[in-house]
């Protein structure tokens, strides 16, 4: 069984990674249908709990907005607010479900926090030099710089907020991870290979036996 999370900042290729990863080891991939599935079962638009580029406003507006209060995606005032505690709740109890098989691949969703404590899981972070980060967002989504610079602040930013709002973590402590790639020096497809490697490595872990008593051999001097 393989279950990977993976937490990505702006350009480091998460949204290229997670899919690929979950295609090689043969399991699910979930992002943003753990929005959905949060906002159905929360009774609200799924743009008002999304992860995604594309719900940056609402998210920025939902997380960096008072306690307790919630906002459409015009900026109105919800009728329904959804209170951190609901959302976190609930947020929590679908990537539980979601691990309980003991494989798949979860991008974002402060996942590495939900699961620190199973055993079964391999925690990833794909990070980089903020200007690297830009040229690789340049030409993945093939964006100019400005644009790219103005999705890297929003993003990481929001992203940040969104770890820390719901589980009192920093998604870029080291702590909470095995494996930390820089994904913009190494090809986005040796870092799914490296990644898969190290989950099939997790899921079939090496017994103590196997390590001889003497220890591992010495570099001949």
């Amino acid at each position: 069984m393989s279950l990977v999370t993976i937490s990505a900042s702006y350009g480091a290729g998460g949204s290229k990674v997670g899919p690929a990863l979950a295609q090689r080891l043969g399991v699910r991939f979930a992002d943003r249908v753990i929005s959905s599935e949060v906002a159905a079962r929360l009774a609200v638009p799924a743009s008002q709990v999304d992860v995604g580029a594309g719900g940056l406003l609402a998210r920025l507006l939902m997380f960096l907005a008072p306690m307790g209060q919630d906002y459409d995606m015009q900026g109105a005032a919800a009728t329904e607010p959804v209170t951190d505690r609901a959302f976190r709740e609930m947020e929590e109890a679908v990537v539980f479900e979601f691990a309980d098989s003991g494989h798949g691949v979860i991008l974002g969703r402060a996942a590495a926090v939900v699961l620190r404590d199973d055993a079964r899981a391999l925690h990833v972070r794909l990070d980089g030099p903020r200007e690297a980060r830009l040229q690789q967002a340049m030409r993945l989504e093939g964006i100019e710089r400005g644009t790219a610079e103005q999705r890297m602040q929003e993003t990481d930013r929001a992203r940040h907020a969104y770890v820390r709002r719901l589980s009192r973590a920093d998604a870029r402590d080291p702590t909470l991870y095995h494996l930390i790639i820089d994904s913009t020096v190494i090809d986005l497809g040796v870092c799914v290979e490296i990644v898969a490697l190290a989950a099939e490595c997790r899921a079939t872990p090496i017994a103590a036996a196997a390590v001889p008593e003497e220890g591992f051999p010495q570099a001949a001097s």
